[in-house]
């Protein structure tokens, strides 16, 4: 009869994520995610078989963990600009030092090099994507945004303005509050597309 796990892959998945946030990935080592864990190293080898592996399954967490940001949002503000702000803040304070910021980048470069991972990443941006419009146009029956806005081409303007402004507030803005810089930004790119307010 085969042992039973006394420590989930989420559990471990979960310590992975916080060496990783120290370390980057370029100094993460399975030795690094174990004693973050509690385990051996021969436990993280057996259940994914390589850093590859372990860095794999963190990048197949992050769709459905961008998902889980809005679910929260929605389930906390029944508007849905105001679900929006809350989502896009709560992902971008991970980011909370310039340091966070090359981490993601480093994690980038495995992205655009490594088939898998830009499949893992393509699938990630494409949830954020579906999510913002999906609120946007949620904004639009509500009434806050005004008659006629292109919800799908103002949701690619939004998910362009949050990368964007990570990179730019990791680069110069770092002694500002990211989320409220983000926020701030938002509000830029919202304020023409917004329904008049009645007299």
């Amino acid at each position: 009869m085969a042992r039973p796990r006394t420590t989930s892959d989420e559990a471990i998945l979960r310590a992975a994520g916080r060496a990783l946030g120290r370390l980057g990935p370029g100094r993460l080592t399975l030795g690094a995610v174990a004693e973050e864990a509690g385990l051996a190293p021969a436990t993280l080898v057996q259940r994914f078989g390589s850093k590859r592996g372990l860095l794999l399954a963190l990048a197949r967490q992050a769709g459905p963990g961008a998902r889980d940001h809005f679910a929260r949002a929605r389930h906390d503000h029944p508007a849905p600009l105001d679900a929006l702000y809350t989502a896009l803040g709560a992902m971008a304070a991970i980011v909370r030092t310039p340091e966070d910021m090359a981490f993601s980048v480093a994690f980038l470069q495995l992205d655009l090099t490594d088939p898998e991972f830009r499949d893992l990443a393509a699938v990630h941006a494409r949830i954020v994507g579906e999510e913002i419009a999906a609120l946007l146009e949620s904004a639009a029956d509500a009434g806050s945004l005004a008659a006629g806005t292109d919800t799908a081409a103002l949701a690619r303007s939004v998910q362009i303005t949050y990368n964007g402004v990570l990179i730019l507030w990791s680069l110069a803005g770092h002694g500002d509050d990211l989320v409220q810089t983000l926020h701030t930004d938002l509000d830029r790119l919202l304020a023409p597309h917004r329904a008049a307010t009645p007299a």
